[in-house]
């Protein structure tokens, strides 16, 4: 998908909570056009202030995240055009899966036909089709994380922000959903943002890794494996886990052997 999408740049961004809580401290990094990074770091490290100071969800107490359209200027496309996917898929139960998909559309106006349109085709190419009609309690906790993921898509986004879509599903289940993050950025095109514990989720997907320390930036890790030879079973990619898991153990002041 050939589209003009923006970068994301985070410039100095702190975030000082009452009581003097400095939850971030001077973070800067930015994450290129269409692409994935995903950062990671230890249980309150900043890393969900991070995401929802750059959704709007919050605001930095100084520093600025910013939106580069393709002609190196701030725009404001990012910000208009953005979906944000929580590690609690937030599903409405009273809705079904459809319903559920085409909230984001009917919240902005779009017509019962357009949007009913519109997230069918999602939910077909998820896979959904035959869940469609049913309600978010008859859903296995992945399934209901794949329509929470179909509902990002179906406003077509020029950013992605997913807070630990995976977190509270097994194993097995997360690998299922990091396939589907996936195809979901590769169709999408859009520029992503991935909040994740998981070393192994994070070299998979992404292209970057913003390790952090608590409410800074202890290093930026460029993934060296080409997307399409990522096996989670080979050697590269265990040597590729290790490294970013002796990086982030560097930032938390532990001594790996």
């Amino acid at each position: 998908m050939i589209r003009d999408l923006p970068s994301l740049a985070f410039q100095g961004v702190s975030r000082i909570f009452p009581g003097g809580v400095h939850a971030l401290k001077d973070v800067s990094f930015s994450i290129p056009a269409g692409g994935l990074t995903a950062v990671i770091g230890p249980s309150g490290c900043g890393k969900t202030t991070l995401l929802r100071i750059a959704a709007g969800l919050d605001r930095a107490t100084s520093g600025s995240v910013n939106f580069i359209g393709p002609d190196g200027k701030t725009s404001a496309r990012g910000r208009e055009n953005l979906s944000v996917c929580f590690q609690d898929a937030r599903l409405l139960p009273w809705r079904n899966v459809v319903a559920n998909v085409a909230l984001p559309l009917e919240l902005s106006g779009v017509s019962r036909v357009e949007r009913l349109a519109r997230a069918n085709q999602v939910i077909t190419a998820a896979g959904l089709a035959p869940a469609q009609t049913r309600l978010p309690s008859q859903l296995s906790g992945g399934m209901r994380m794949r329509v929470a993921l179909a509902r990002t898509l179906v406003t077509s986004p020029d950013v992605l922000l997913l807070d630990e879509p995976c977190s509270a599903v097994d194993e097995f289940t997360r690998m299922q959903l990091d396939e589907e993050i996936r195809r979901v950025w590769q169709v999408s095109g859009a520029t992503t943002m991935l909040i994740t514990h998981s070393v192994s989720e994070a070299v998979w997907l992404a292209d970057q890794i913003i390790v952090m320390n608590v409410g800074s930036v202890h290093e930026i890790h460029r993934v060296a494996l080409p997307q399409q030879a990522r096996d989670r079973t080979s050697t590269a990619f265990l040597l590729e886990v290790e490294t970013v898991m002796r990086s982030l153990a560097r930032a938390a002041g532990v001594v790996i052997a």
